[in-house]
């Protein structure tokens, strides 16, 4: 059995797509693949593969010792890519960039969840010839369509009119998700519901913390911010809304798209480059926020034009499933064992 050691603290903090993609990967693994892979997590122990999740100081240092093995490196971020998310003072945010940056020139190989990366990291100085892309997914065992009897249920539950309209967002409260024109357009429409499911998984130091913090205390009547939710009881949320809607200036490959997908829900994001290499035709663009409140409010009148966006999350739940990514990460853990007992 090849041995594959897992570095991740991904799964300690609540509400993050890295802890939701690291979980279905391992349980992808365990599934698929018991008989060929021996999969640790956080082991110290010799291992032939050590792939990388997060960026901890603790891994950093383990990745200079001979029992790693061949090191891979899963990218979810880029030093770019966080500002919006957290704020650091300088010259503590230099410092953290730099990095992260050198944590990536550590590995042997990188793993992207979106393909504009590449380029991104080779002007960092990243070897492309080592940078594979490798989708997001997500298991339909746990984000798939209920029925229309649990939908009513889960609605009722909620204090939730079977006829209302319901807008449907979900992660981090800051600003790159988008959360102020998912407010506003909560404001412009009151006789829609809106529903935001994440908190504040940094705490403090989210950029525009008091800001936000006070957004959630003063919310409108018709909008509702659940917090952080548990990933077994997201589902239920993803299957009574009407529309999902992910007004994200940046993303890499958001794992709540996916799994909007997976239980049927018809998707609507703001037009993002990044969007159009992986999930090109199975959505609704929105140039911003004008975009946004024309189609919430058609699909609110005219609820038909949603049925072709049902069926587009449907095919993208086939394109993006868990049995075409598991043939995927088989044929990449074995070439990358090849390469390492070729290098020793």
């Amino acid at each position: 059995m090849i041995k594959i050691n897992m570095f991740s603290s991904a799964d300690k903090v609540a509400g993050q797509g890295v802890g939701s993609a690291y979980k279905e990967l391992i349980n992808l693994l365990k599934d698929h693949f018991s008989d060929e892979f021996d999969v640790k997590i956080n082991d110290y122990h010799q291992s032939d593969l050590s792939h990388y999740h997060t960026i901890d100081p603790q891994f950093y240092l383990s990745t200079f010792s001979k029992k790693r093995g061949r090191k891979i490196g899963y990218v979810h971020f880029l030093p770019e890519t966080l500002e919006g998310s957290i704020k650091l003072p300088e010259p503590a945010k230099s410092v953290f960039y730099k990095y992260v940056i050198s944590f990536y020139k550590r590995m042997d190989q990188i793993v992207v969840v979106n393909p504009t990366f590449i380029d991104k990291l080779v002007k960092h100085g990243l070897d492309r010839n080592k940078i594979k892309y490798i989708p997001n997914f997500v298991s339909t065992d746990n984000f798939y369509e209920k029925t229309a009897e649990e939908k009513a249920d889960f609605r009722k539950k909620l204090g939730i009119p079977e006829d209302k309209f319901v807008v449907f967002g979900d992660g981090q409260v800051q600003e790159r998700k988008g959360v102020d024109d998912f407010y506003k357009l909560a404001q412009t429409n009151p006789d829609i519901e809106f529903i935001w499911a994440g908190g504040f998984s940094f705490g403090k130091i989210t950029d525009g913390y008091d800001r936000y913090k006070d957004m959630i205390d003063n919310a409108p009547s018709n909008m509702k911010f659940t917090g952080i939710v548990d990933r077994n009881d997201l589902v239920n949320y993803y299957n009574i809304c009407n529309l999902f809607l992910l007004p994200s200036y940046d993303e890499l490959f958001p794992m709540s798209v996916l799994e909007a997908f997976s239980c049927g829900a018809p998707v609507l994001l703001r037009d993002l480059e990044l969007y159009r290499a992986i999930i090109d035709g199975y959505y609704q663009r929105a140039e911003g926020f004008a975009d946004m409140n024309a189609f919430i409010n058609k699909a609110n009148q005219d609820r038909s034009i949603l049925d072709n966006f049902k069926k587009k999350s449907q095919e993208a739940t086939n394109q993006y499933s868990e049995d075409n990514l598991s043939k995927i990460w088989y044929e990449f853990y074995m070439d990358q064992y090849k390469i390492a007992k070729r290098d020793k």
